[in-house]
């Protein structure tokens, strides 16, 4: 389970978003990954922020799915209610625009524009088995601390493969991009951990005497099979 708060390490927030945008803005489906989303502050932060930006015609088409091994946290992302002290770190203006009070007394929830915009479901990123692989953005803060160095490697494997071409990766102040997977991202702003997914050009080898292919290692060492990665793409939002 992640530990966060209401506008957590909000600027690295609010330069996924300015980074993010133009190319946000042209997609049909804006589809966000947080992954170790703890009770949901980070989520709904981050579709604040988003809100803050587009126009209602782009927010129309924003997903966020928001993942946690814990799933005791389920309910309270899906109704949004917080304890008044919870957010008190956000900004007067962005908490008048997107809290309302909740029916119990010094408690508050967030407002149904925004809590639509976000699911929650249970998943291990143990599992190395991403919720789907389309993702224009992925999150991932004060998480992978928790794992050692393999575990760590497999696991930007995934987000590389679960992120759409050109997506962008954030993860935690601290948690640099290791150098064994460092082909597969290229930092995207110079002062903070955002990553632009990397096009791997082919992970097939053709040998040119006999026509056949052959696997080949995907950059950082993880091999993969003739037949591509194992995708799985999902309809709907």
């Amino acid at each position: 389970m992640a530990f966060t708060f209401f506008f957590r390490d909000a600027q690295t927030l609010e330069l996924l978003v300015e980074e993010a945008l133009p190319t946000l803005c042209g997609q049909a489906f804006i589809r966000i990954w947080d992954a170790g989303c703890a009770h949901g502050p980070e989520c709904y932060t981050l579709a604040m922020l988003l809100r803050e930006k587009m126009s209602d015609y782009v927010f129309h088409n924003v997903r966020i799915h928001a993942t946690d091994v814990d799933r005791q946290f389920g309910p309270q992302i899906t109704s949004g209610i917080y304890a008044q002290q919870e957010v008190q770190r956000i900004p007067p203006p962005i908490r008048e625009r997107y809290f309302r009070p909740a029916m119990d007394p010094g408690r508050v929830q967030v407002t149904e524009e925004i809590r639509a915009k976000v699911s929650f479901s249970e998943h291990d990123l143990l599992s190395l088995t991403p919720p789907r692989e389309d993702f224009s953005l992925i999150i991932c803060k004060n998480v992978l601390l928790h794992f050692d160095e393999a575990q760590r490697l497999d696991v930007f494997r995934m987000f590389h493969r679960a992120l759409r071409p050109g997506g962008l990766l954030a993860t935690e102040h601290t948690q640099k991009i290791p150098a064994a997977v460092g082909p597969l991202f290229q930092q995207a702003v110079s002062n903070a951990q955002i990553y632009r997914k990397i096009e791997i050009p082919s992970a097939l080898e053709r040998d040119p005497s006999s026509g056949a292919t052959r696997r080949v290692d995907l950059p950082g060492g993880r091999p993969v099979s003739p037949c591509g990665c194992n995708s799985q793409v999902l309809s709907g939002g």
